[in-house]
C-alpha cells in the first residue's frame, strides 16, 4: 500500500525528476486532462470537476504519509499538489487547448512566486501545508483566466 501511495504522491514518479519536478508534475496533469479529454469529449469538465472534489482530501492524506516518508516538510519529490492546483485552475472551464496551455502557464507562476496568502499558507502543518499552497494559486489561476475571459468578451478581442 506505500507503494501505491509513494506512486500518486511522486505524481507517477515525475517528482524524481532531477530538475523542476513541479513543471513536471503540472504538466503530468495537463497531459491526464487532455487525455481524458481525448477519451470522454466535453464531459472531461465533469470528470475533472469530479476528480478533484473526491481526491482533494485523499490528497491531503497523501501528503501526510509523504512528510512521514521523507522526514521532511512538503519534500521536492512529491508533486501531487501541483497536480491537484492545476486541475483545480482549469474547473469549470469547457475543454480548450489555449487555456490549458494558459491554465499550465499562469499556475506556475502563481507556484513559483507564491504571492500572498499562497505563500503563508504553506506554513500549515502535514499534508494540508504541502497541497493548501497549490490549491489556492490553482483558484488564482482559475480567477486570473475568467478574468481574461471576461476582458475578451468586453473588448472583442478573441483570446481563448
Amino acid at each position: 500500500m506505500k507503494r501505491v501511495a509513494h506512486f500518486f504522491y511522486t505524481g507517477f514518479y515525475t517528482g524524481y525528476m532531477p530538475f523542476a519536478p513541479g513543471t513536471f508534475g503540472t504538466l503530468l496533469a495537463s497531459a491526464i486532462y487532455c487525455s481524458l479529454y481525448m477519451a470522454f469529449g466535453d464531459n472531461v469538465r465533469f470528470i475533472n470537476m469530479g476528480l478533484v472534489l473526491i481526491a482533494a482530501y485523499p490528497a491531503v492524506l497523501l501528503g501526510n504519509q509523504a512528510e512521514r516518508y521523507f522526514e521532511a516538510k512538503d519534500p521536492q519529490v512529491v508533486v501531487l499538489d501541483e497536480m491537484m492546483g492545476y486541475w483545480i485552475s482549469i474547473f469549470f472551464f469547457p475543454f480548450n487547448l489555449k487555456i490549458v496551455l494558459a491554465a499550465f502557464v499562469i499556475f506556475r507562476i502563481f507556484d513559483i512566486l507564491k504571492p500572498w496568502p499562497i505563500g503563508s499558507s504553506q506554513q500549515l502543518k502535514g499534508g494540508l501545508g504541502i497541497m493548501i499552497d497549490d490549491y489556492i494559486a490553482g483558484v488564482f489561476t482559475n480567477a486570473v483566466i475568467w478574468a481574461i475571459i471576461g476582458f475578451s468578451h468586453f473588448t472583442g478581442i478573441a483570446i481563448f
